[in-house]
């Protein structure tokens, strides 16, 4: 189904994402999962079942999947700008962005969280809001990327949802660290560390500063 899957577009906990191609000239990202793990296959199903169901214009689409034994692969719409990660840190020879482009890439952004916890019956939580899983297209449109973390919300009376602590350091929402309760302002709260992000063009964690993590620093920048 793909070909020209030598060429590597990134790497994370569960394979490596490669570019590649269907239907002869739809260019695609395509994650083959590295291990094959019970943990492993639970998020590649629950990102499957979820990218299903969902559609909107700042989520990235699912075009196709792999489920045979122990090969696992998801294949993903192609974004050539990569991740807003690799524009704030410089990597890859990636250029600066303007403030213009910040603006629309925040406001995107939101928008795709804001059908994942209004616009979906039942709502759902994305639980690993970061810059690394926020894709930008040719026109610098970003796209959420990432669903393997994701849960549905409870509808009703119901105002969180009891579960293990999952998502990144730096961006994780110290109330559900601290309590495991799940709700989407867990995903507000990420949300803002990447809106400090976008701002300050700095590292959520660097050890070689005065406070470590960048609210903090900020928090001691304004106060001094």
């Amino acid at each position: 189904m793909t070909y020209n899957l030598e060429r590597a577009l990134g790497e994370g906990g569960f394979g490596v994402v490669y570019y590649g191609c269907v239907n002869g000239n739809q260019q695609v990202a395509v994650k083959l999962l590295s291990q094959s793990s019970s943990q492993v296959y639970k998020h590649f199903k629950a990102e499957v079942e979820l990218l299903m169901r969902v559609h909107h214009i700042n989520l990235v689409s699912l075009v196709g999947y792999c489920d045979e034994g122990e090969n696992l692969a998801l294949i993903y719409e192609y974004m050539p700008n990569g991740g807003l990660k690799q524009h704030l840190s410089g990597k890859h020879g990636r250029f600066s962005l303007s403030w213009e482009n910040r603006v629309r890439i925040a406001v995107d952004a939101a928008l795709g969280l804001e059908y994942l916890h209004t616009g979906c019956k039942p709502p759902i939580v994305h639980r690993d809001i970061k810059s690394t899983n926020i894709l930008l297209d040719q026109h610098f449109q970003a796209k959420l990327a990432d669903f393997g973390l994701s849960r549905s919300f409870p509808t009703g009376n119901e105002t969180h949802v009891s579960t293990v602590v999952a998502g990144t350091p730096g961006y994780l929402d110290p109330e559900y660290y601290q309590t495991n309760w799940l709700t989407e302002k867990s995903d507000i709260y990420s949300f803002g560390i990447v809106l400090l992000e976008l701002i300050s063009n700095r590292p959520i964690i660097q050890p070689s500063r005065e406070k470590p993590h960048l609210v903090d620093w900020i928090s001691f920048m304004i106060t001094n």
